[in-house]
């Protein structure tokens, strides 16, 4: 757009503009731009349009609410326009003051006259939906559309657990309730999680995910991806008192069955309405959904009546936005971190950026295949979003330049100018990525300072080497400060080292020494669950023992070796295989057993004795007088049993303790044999053939 067009072209200009974001926005759910980006060319237009009040046409998208029927779904015609609010993007507390004044100045209330009575909420960052209720039954839900029709969409909305179909206590002829459809964050990170894992598309936010689903033509999609709701408002009403003012409105409609937000407050004044803006910023990032802003609404019901309507805005209402959470900058390099569980992650340096009310420089870009699908490529603009405490992220390059007239052709999305390492950044380990698996990983384990922390509390935890008082913050300081660089540096500690560190007096050093000096002596079980070799668990690590018997036949075997052991896939066989082949990791195994680890070793499973409960299947329920749960299962699969959660007819026993529940009466239902701790130390002891003829 030429600075030097004249007011009529540029007006022109940006109303074409908004109307193809606001149809990629409203109508696709796909937007190209940002809402900031979106805000300041509807911004320019309401000032060019103040300017020369002649340009302001009828389809202006300052006088309309944009937004049209998706094919497929049923058109709704609202018995009550869905009009929207006017936005006050001014984010500091003259924002609020600015709209209390004009409240004021509206209803020529003198300067002495007592501060007016708002109620202030939150400005949900969903999709506005309304229910049509008749007779207290749910018959209908639409989206605003263009604010006089807009989509049925009772289908996808009806699986939404938070929408009552039946209102409690009220069978008004119709009662239209007027809410946001949203979803929460941590549904938001989950669903996007679960698609990166198939290589399946992302979603930009939690507002177009939500808006996509409730759109959807198939509910069954609807019904697997929770979605929440909140009820705020009235449409159509015919039968039902309304209540005299809108805090009083939000109270009857949580008695009716609504769920209504908590954090909406009554303020007094601009004073008020400012104070709780504030109040509602700094818990903004706590919140387990996204707000944009806050929404002021004169309370008194009847002055609202009064106030009016300008254009397509409520004089008597206003929304106070915050920071954006979505903003646009250049993407001017990108580096691969490595987690603590040895993920490789592309993360994008950027041109700082003031986003989600902090400068933002860098963002993950997830995964190499991620990355791709978006197209990214060095030098890009790209959109950033930061919500919560969520790490900021990079959610896709900028399609278009807000200013152009129309988008140019995609490119192919392909990125030619960034590859995954094939060695480690930190350590120079293998990299990894299984097949199906869309992450890269370093191969390094124990040995790789990234994953070092991580590393050292998996092998002290209780069902590894079980070293006592060795929890997150000391391995922390250990780490930090250089102490501890590989597991068999945490025997080389003493007494006057760990008693200098914070928070560690004598007694607690002294402690911690004896718990590393009794963790030597352990299991070969134990000992391969704590190496925290990747898909390995405690049932692996205790089939990898009992097949080869020795470490040094784990070690060596092949990956075809390693498939002969029962319930171990390809992808184990394969993690196994490569852990042992770094001579890193070979080292640390070797330093271990040099600093005293031990533990019987036998010859394998063709040289072990017979089990007394091989094949058996056992329940655990209630406490035990002397073992815990963990040591009965211990116990159990030592024997060559089998621990199961629920009791079946194919149990052989239940073990009940004190408080046993379900579990117990189950059994006895089924008739399946229950005994106590001493029945199951006889059974344990008991040889194999008394084993066998009980049980014939």
């Amino acid at each position: 757009m030429s600075d030097a067009a004249s007011p009529s072209e540029r007006a022109l200009a940006l109303r074409r503009l908004l109307q193809h974001h606001a149809e990629r926005y409203y109508v696709h759910d796909a937007p190209e731009i940002p809402d900031a980006e979106y805000d300041r060319l509807f911004q320019a237009l309401q000032a060019l349009e103040a300017e020369h009040p002649d340009l302001i046409t009828p389809d202006s998208p300052t006088q309309r609410v944009i937004g049209a029927v998706l094919e497929g779904l049923k058109p709704v015609r609202h018995a009550v326009p869905m009009l929207s609010i006017r936005t006050e993007t001014d984010t500091t507390p003259a924002g609020a003051l600015s709209f209390d004044t004009s409240v004021r100045n509206t209803l020529k209330l003198p300067a002495d006259a007592p501060p007016l009575a708002y109620a202030a909420e939150l400005k949900f960052d969903g999709l506005a939906i309304n229910l049509r209720y008749e007779r207290g039954r749910l018959v209908q839900a639409a989206t605003r559309g263009d604010g006089e029709t807009g989509e049925d969409v009772t289908h996808t909305v009806g699986t939404i657990e938070a929408v009552p179909k039946w209102l409690k206590g009220a069978h008004a002829a119709v009662l239209e309730v007027r809410g946001e459809v949203f979803m929460r964050r941590d549904h938001f990170e989950a669903l996007n999680e679960r698609q990166r894992a198939v290589g399946l598309k992302t979603f930009v936010n939690p507002r177009n995910a939500a808006a996509g689903i409730v759109r959807q033509l198939d509910a069954s999609i609807a019904r697997q991806r929770p979605l929440s709701f909140f009820a705020y408002g009235l449409g159509d009403v015919q039968g039902w008192d309304v209540p005299a003012t809108q805090s009083g409105l939000l109270a009857a409609l949580a008695g009716l069955g609504f769920p209504v937000d908590a954090h909406h407050a009554v303020a007094e004044g601009g004073e008020g309405l400012a104070a709780f803006h504030a109040r509602i910023a700094a818990q903004r990032d706590a919140l387990p959904f996204d707000i944009d802003g806050v929404v002021y609404k004169v309370d008194d019901r009847a002055l609202q009546q009064q106030l009016g309507f300008k254009s397509r805005e409520p004089r008597w209402a206003v929304a106070h936005k915050y920071p954006a959470q979505e903003q646009v900058t250049r993407l001017n390099g990108i580096e691969v971190q490595v987690g603590r569980t040895g993920k490789l992650t592309p993360v994008a340096k950027l041109e700082p950026v003031f986003v989600g009310g902090t400068t933002v420089s860098n963002a993950t870009l997830h995964n190499l295949f991620e990355l791709r699908r978006k197209g990214v490529r060095l030098g890009d603009r790209v959109v950033v979003r930061r919500a919560g405490d969520v790490i900021p992220e990079v959610v896709g390059r900028m399609n278009v330049d807000p200013q152009a007239a129309s988008p140019p052709p995609p490119r192919r999305p392909y990125v030619p100018n960034f590859r995954m390492p094939s060695q480690c950044p930190r350590c120079g380990s293998a990299v990894l990525r299984e097949r199906g698996s869309v992450e890269h990983r370093c191969s390094g384990g124990l040995y790789c300072p990234a994953q070092r922390q991580q590393a050292i509390l998996h092998f002290a935890q209780r069902r590894a080497l079980d070293i006592e008082g060795l929890g997150d913050k000391l391995v922390e300081q250990l780490v930090e400060g250089g102490i501890v660089r590989t597991l068999p540096d945490l025997y080389r500690l003493g007494v006057a080292t760990l008693a200098a560190l914070d928070r560690m007096a004598d007694k607690s050093a002294m402690n911690l020494v004896a718990a590393l000096e009794k963790s030597k002596a352990t299991t070969l079980q134990r000992f391969l669950y704590g190496l925290g070799i990747r898909h390995v668990g405690e049932s692996t690590a205790r089939d990898l023992a009992r097949h080869f018997g020795t470490l040094e036949r784990v070690m060596d075997a092949t990956e075809l070796q390693l498939l002969e052991v029962p319930d171990v896939g390809p992808a184990v066989a394969q993690s196994v295989r490569t852990f042992f082949d770094q001579p890193h990791n070979r080292e640390v195994v070797e330093q271990l057993r040099a600093v005293g680890l031990h533990w019987p070793e036998h010859d394998g499973e063709a040289d072990l004795r017979p089990k007394p409960l091989a094949g058996k299947t056992l329940v655990l329920t209630g406490t035990l007088p002397t073992l815990t749960r963990d040591d009965a299962k211990a116990l159990i699969e030592a024997a060559g049993g089998k621990v199961a959660g629920s009791v079946s007819k194919k149990t052989h026993y239940v073990v009940a303790g004190e408080e046993a529940g379900s579990k117990l009466d189950k059994a006895r239902e089924l008739g399946v044999p229950v005994l106590d701790e001493a029945g199951l130390q006889a059974l344990l002891t008991a040889p194999v053939d008394a084993q066998e003829e009980s049980t014939t």
